[in-house]
């Protein structure tokens, strides 16, 4: 095997193993994505060192590139602004190297993973959903086992990974002729997934779940319509979602929900909310959630609505991305995901469908959960859009040919 084979391997090996990892470390993701994206490049340049810097430098030509690079510009310039310049600096050096990670990983691995990858990722993804069942089942015997903080939550973070890339790496299975791997991965994603504590992890399953179904059956305007209007509805709504749910959620509906503290959520969101109507038009800077409760900002809400503003993160990316970088950011993100979509038009099925059900997976996640900077999120995206473009070789080959993704 050649030394450029070899660095495949490894890297295809990182790449199937991360879903695994993060059960058994739930922060390791951002160092797998790191290791595998390096493995790639550095495979790349061994191989033809001429062309890598067309490979890399050809994706960001495209106009959704273009408008991914304006948000990331607008973030860097609204340091300018942050009260807490360290705390952002902070944040910017965990999300940046993840996402130059994730972005190598997706233009260099499709086309150069190694053919046994795909089935070794089936059976991380079934260890995965196993070993959470059984843990969780057995009273968190792994987490005693392992002397590690005994907690069910501590699931949640590999259950929303398994969401992420458990639908593209089935698509590679199922297009590789190894259809009882990919409904073996779907079905222990499941698993893993609702023996779960982690109510995003659920939503994510049943919106990607039901939004690649909508889009396998549907036209193609039809899918591509439901989805924009989703994405659309999803940033446009963020900053008044508290006051629609504290009028439109009954008491019968928190009653069931108790576990997933939707009463606790509603109010969060309505005091970033009420933040984000005090000052809509620049935000208080990138990576100040975890501290918005001490920006000049929150002096202006009224005091009954400040106290949950330091929770450290809204709960939702698309109320994040208003609170800390304002309309523009907002725009900047509409106009990237409505890009995205637009990309996704020009797929054939079933990848299409695919990846409309990625997209709704990681937005309903979006709305309800985590911090949108969070590197183990980033590089979980990241697995799951190489895996979906490796779906598609001859889509990969021909893009690998004049520079590497739209």
């Amino acid at each position: 095997m050649s030394a450029a084979g070899r660095l495949y391997a490894a890297g295809g090996v990182l790449l199937a193993v991360m879903p695994l990892a993060m059960v058994l470390a739930n922060r390791s993701s951002p160092l797998i994505c790191g290791l595998a994206a390096l493995a790639f490049l550095a495979g790349r340049w061994a191989e033809d060192a001429a062309a890598l810097r067309r490979h890399l430098l050809g994706p960001l030509r495209t106009p959704l590139a273009g408008a991914a690079l304006a948000f990331l510009a607008w973030a860097l310039i609204s340091l300018a602004w942050s009260p807490f310049p360290a705390a952002s600096l902070r944040v910017l050096g965990e999300f940046l190297p993840t996402l130059l990670a994730a972005y190598l990983l997706t233009c260099l691995a499709p086309g150069r993973i190694p053919a046994f990858a795909p089935r070794l990722g089936a059976i991380a993804v079934g260890l995965a959903g196993l070993l959470i069942a059984i843990d969780l089942a057995s009273d968190l015997a792994l987490e005693r086992a392992l002397g590690r903080r005994v907690a069910a939550f501590v699931h949640n973070r590999p259950a929303l990974t398994l969401d992420l890339v458990a639908g593209p790496l089935a698509l590679v299975l199922w297009k590789g002729s190894a259809r009882g791997l990919a409904a073996a991965v779907l079905g222990f994603t499941a698993l893993g997934v609702l023996r779960s504590i982690s109510g995003a992890a659920q939503l994510g399953l049943l919106a990607g779940a039901a939004m690649a179904a909508l889009g396998r059956m549907l036209p193609l305007r039809v899918g591509l319509g439901l989805a924009g209007l989703g994405l659309g509805l999803a940033v446009a709504l963020a900053p008044v979602e508290g006051d629609l749910l504290a009028r439109a959620m009954p008491e019968a509906a928190h009653e069931r929900l108790v576990q997933s503290s939707s009463r606790a959520r509603v109010a969060i969101a309505r005091s970033f909310g009420a933040a984000v109507a005090a000052d809509p038009w620049r935000g208080a800077g990138f990576g100040t959630s975890a501290r918005f409760a001490e920006t000049p900002v929150a002096e202006t809400v009224p005091p009954e609505m400040r106290v949950l503003l330091g929770v450290g993160h809204p709960h939702n990316s698309f109320l994040q991305i208003w609170a800390e970088l304002g309309l523009p950011g907002a725009l900047l993100a509409a106009l990237t995901l409505m890009l995205m979509l637009a990309r996704i038009a020009r797929l054939t099925q079933p990848d299409r469908a695919t990846a409309l059900g990625l997209v709704a997976c990681a937005a309903a996640i979006a709305f309800v959960e985590h911090n949108g900077w969070a590197a183990w999120w980033t590089a979980g995206l990241g697995a799951a859009i190489t895996w979906m473009r490796a779906a598609s070789p001859a889509d990969a080959n021909e893009r690998s040919e004049r520079d590497g993704p739209a």
